[in-house]
């Protein structure tokens, strides 16, 4: 394990965030410098079949000692979220003993009335930002935890395995991590993102998603003379947002619940936009939730029939409960792994998205594991190493188990 925590902070210094206006894959060129420093490394490690092809997805296998068994993928994403990125700075908190802990030099503070779950680490080693950047945990712990288990079990040949294929993709985070994902070099029977949260966490649930943009285009007209023929699309916007059910809000809502999330706006007199996400686990609400906002949409233009509004919908993702349930013995070899690694499983919904999902809908049934991080994509991200090395010893059970299971 003393690899696993100098292999996170390097990789973390790596700038690496996606850029969703950019159509290119990757969308960031930081991805490719990270992805080419890691084929590297698992070259080094002994991996075959290693590619990085121009899109920035990178495969490698670690050939199996037990031909029966059943080869498996483990993926984890290279980009970061839409927060400051660049330079970060990590904090080791060794021996953690309670209390607030103060983020660099700044008045920037993880602040236990907060995060309350604080107080379930007391004696552990805690990394965190320096209160200026997120920490890229996500999914940089995720990679770190899937090499370490690899570099343990190149050095354990003792361990029974079948082949293991390990996938690293750009542009999770802006929903194209599966897009171009090469599954003609990925012969896995099942795969495994890991890329949850706190320690414990197995998710094969998530949200169905949609994106929904509202373009409004009044009437500019100068304000002392504007009786009767301003339309002002801002007014518009605002009457359209205040109509949206208050706590029907990320918010205000958890578990199960959906969501409308006004994720960005902008606006003049003339022209405003709102962009919203979707998000409900239930195909029928699902449904209904983007229903609603067309009915809306047509309700507020036969009030203001001189005004342009206009609603384009956009799916992203769905929900893969539907592709794993037929192959569960996945799910259940992930929770005796955890059980065997000495781990609570939290079997869960995914209050988000996932690579899984879309590959679980291409034909690769991927839950998804525990990194053991918190406080993803933004500066209070912080993530204890011993949760990391009980991911490692998951995924090298989770190896183990596998190569003994059988149809």
């Amino acid at each position: 394990m003393d690899t696993l925590l100098e292999r996170f902070l390097r990789y973390v210094s790596f700038h690496t965030r996606s850029d969703e206006t950019n159509p290119a894959c990757p969308s960031s060129e930081g991805q490719l410098v990270f992805a080419r420093v890691l084929k590297e490394e698992m070259e080094a490690l002994g991996l075959t079949r290693v590619t990085l092809d121009e899109h920035g997805y990178l495969t490698a296998c670690l050939p199996g000692n037990q031909p029966e068994a059943p080869a498996i993928g483990l993926i984890a994403h290279m980009d970061t979220a839409d927060y400051e990125a660049e330079q970060v700075v990590p904090q080791l908190i060794e021996n953690y003993q309670g209390g607030d802990i103060c983020l660099g030099k700044g008045d920037e503070v993880l602040a236990i009335r907060d995060y309350r779950f604080l107080k379930n680490y007391l004696g552990q080693d805690l990394i965190t930002t320096d209160g200026t950047t997120l920490l890229g945990a996500d999914d940089k712990a995720g990679i770190a935890e899937i090499l370490t288990a690899i570099d343990h079990l190149q050095a354990h040949p003792e361990i029974p395995r079948g082949d293991i294929w390990v996938g690293f993709t750009p542009d999770e985070e802006i929903g194209r991590g599966a897009n171009l994902f090469p599954l003609d070099r990925f012969p896995a029977k099942w795969a495994y993102t890991v890329d949850g949260g706190e320690l414990g966490e197995l998710e094969y649930e998530n949200f169905n998603a949609a994106s929904a943009t509202i373009r409004f285009v009044g009437n500019n007209v100068h304000p002392g003379t504007a009786k009767g023929s301003m339309i002002n699309s801002q007014t518009l916007a605002a009457r359209f947002h205040a109509a949206t059910p208050a706590e029907q809000t990320p918010e205000c809502t958890e578990g199960y619940e959906g969501f409308f999330h006004l994720a960005q706006m902008s606006g003049t007199v003339e022209e405003s936009t709102l962009h919203y996400i979707i998000r409900d686990f239930d195909d029928q609400q699902f449904a209904a939730r983007k229903a609603e906002l067309e009915n809306r949409v047509a309700a507020l233009q036969a009030e203001y029939p001189k005004a342009r509004i206009e609603l384009t919908l956009t799916d992203s993702y769905r929900n893969m409960r539907s592709q794993i349930e037929p192959h569960m013995h996945i799910v259940e070899l992930a929770r005796a792994a955890m059980e065997a690694a000495d781990v609570v499983p939290k079997i869960k919904p995914i209050r988000g998205g996932t690579d899984g999902a879309r590959l679980s809908f291409m034909g690769l049934p991927c839950p998804n594991l525990f990194t053991g991080g918190h406080n993803f994509h933004g500066k209070h991200e912080f993530i204890p190493l011993q949760s990391m090395e009980k991911a490692v010893a998951t995924l090298v059970e989770l190896v183990r188990l596998t190569a003994a299971w059988r149809a």
